[in-house]
C-alpha cells in the first residue's frame, strides 16, 4: 500500500492559501497528520476523501488517481470526518446495515456477517438495538469507525477522532485503529501530540498549509537528543527568559512555570530533558515562526 502526494496546494477564494506545494508519502501502517487548529489538514483530508478540488498536484493511493479517479476512490476508502452526524431515531445495527449496502455488500447474509463483525471488533454488539440519539460521545466515535471500517476499506482516513473523549474511550480508539493499520494505511489527522505519540510510527507536521517534518516519529524525537533543557521559573520571570532563550513551550507546574528551552550548547542552571514527540512539535512551529519572523523583517 501507498499513498502518493505530490505539490498539493490550493488557495481559497478569500485569498487564504491552505495547501502550499504539499509532498507527503505513506506507506501501510498508522500515519499521523499533526499540527494547530487551521493549520491546512481539514483541507488535506477532505482532498484525499474526493470531497474537494485543490489548484494544482496529484495524488495516488496504488495505481489509482485520487483526483481524477474519485469512485475508484470510495470504493477502497473509509472515512470518519471531524463531525460525524447520526440518525438518532435509527440503531446502529440498522444504520451500519445501510452503510454496508452502500459499500455495496449487496447479499443480505454476507451483509448481515459483516455487521455482526464490526459491532463486534468496535465493542458496539450490545449495543447494537440501542437508538444513536442515546449513545454517548465515545460510543458515537466508535460508531464512526465501524461505518469507516465496513466493506475492508484499504485507506481509512480519520479526522480529530479523539477530541472530548474521556481517556478509557481515548485508549478504546487506540487500540481499535491500531488493529486496523496492520495491513491497511490509515491517515490519523488530529491537532493532539499525545495522539501521534501513542500510534504512529510515521508522521508529518503541517503549519499554515505547509509541511515543516516528515518522516519517522522516533528519529524525529532522536534528533532533539541533548538539546532540550528545562528549568522551573516564575510566572513573573516567564517574559525576561522569552527575551533571553528559545522557550519552545511552558507548563504551570504547583504555581511556577516549568519552560523547556532548545538549545545546542549547555545551558547554565538548566536540566536536560529526554525529548518526546512535543518537543519535536513545538520546536519545529516555533523555528517556522522565528524564521518567518526574520523573513519579514529583513
Amino acid at each position: 500500500m501507498e499513498l502518493k502526494i505530490n505539490n498539493l496546494s490550493k488557495t481559497y477564494s478569500n485569498g487564504v492559501q491552505a495547501l502550499k506545494n504539499v509532498t507527503l508519502d505513506i506507506k501501510s501502517g498508522m500515519f499521523g497528520l499533526l499540527g494547530p487548529n487551521g493549520a491546512g489538514k481539514s483541507t488535506l483530508i477532505r482532498t484525499l476523501a474526493t470531497l474537494q478540488t485543490v489548484d494544482e498536484g496529484e495524488v495516488f493511493f496504488n495505481d489509482i488517481n485520487i483526483l481524477k479517479e474519485k469512485n475508484e476512490v470510495r470504493q477502497v476508502l473509509g472515512y470518519l470526518p471531524q463531525n460525524f452526524g447520526v440518525y438518532p431515531e435509527l440503531t446502529a445495527e440498522q444504520l451500519l446495515d445501510h452503510f454496508a449496502l452502500l459499500k455495496g455488500i449487496s447479499n443480505k447474509k454476507e451483509r448481515r456477517e459483516a455487521v455482526d463483525f464490526i459491532l463486534d471488533q468496535t465493542n458496539l454488539f450490545n449495543l447494537r438495538r440501542r437508538k444513536l440519539g442515546t449513545f454517548s460521545g465515545g460510543m458515537k466515535q466508535r460508531f464512526g469507525i465501524a461505518q469507516a471500517i465496513i466493506g475492508n476499506p484499504n485507506l481509512l482516513i480519520v479526522d480529530e477522532p479523539t477530541a472530548g473523549l474521556d481517556p478509557e474511550e481515548r485508549n478504546r480508539f487506540y487500540n481499535i485503529l491500531s488493529d486496523i493499520s496492520e495491513e491497511k494505511i490509515v491517515l490519523l489527522s488530529t491537532h493532539i501530540v499525545d495522539d501521534v505519540r501513542q500510534l504512529c510510527n510515521q508522521m508529518a507536521i503541517i503549519h499554515q498549509g505547509e509541511v515543516l517534518l516528515h518522516g519517522e516519529t522516533k528519529e524525529a524525537i532522536n534528533k532533539l537528543s541533548n538539546k532540550i533543557w528545562k528549568k522551573i521559573i516564575t510566572k513573573q520571570e516567564l517574559s525576561e527568559y522569552n527575551e533571553t532563550y528559545n522557550i519552545i513551550l511552558s507548563h504551570l507546574l504547583g504555581g511556577n512555570v516549568q519552560i523547556h528551552v532548545y538549545s545546542e550548547n549547555p545551558l547554565q542552571n538548566f536540566d536536560l530533558v529526554e525529548p518526546d514527540l512535543e518537543d519535536v512539535y513545538f520546536t519545529t512551529i516555533q523555528n517556522k515562526i522565528t524564521e518567518n519572523m526574520k523573513v519579514s523583517v529583513s
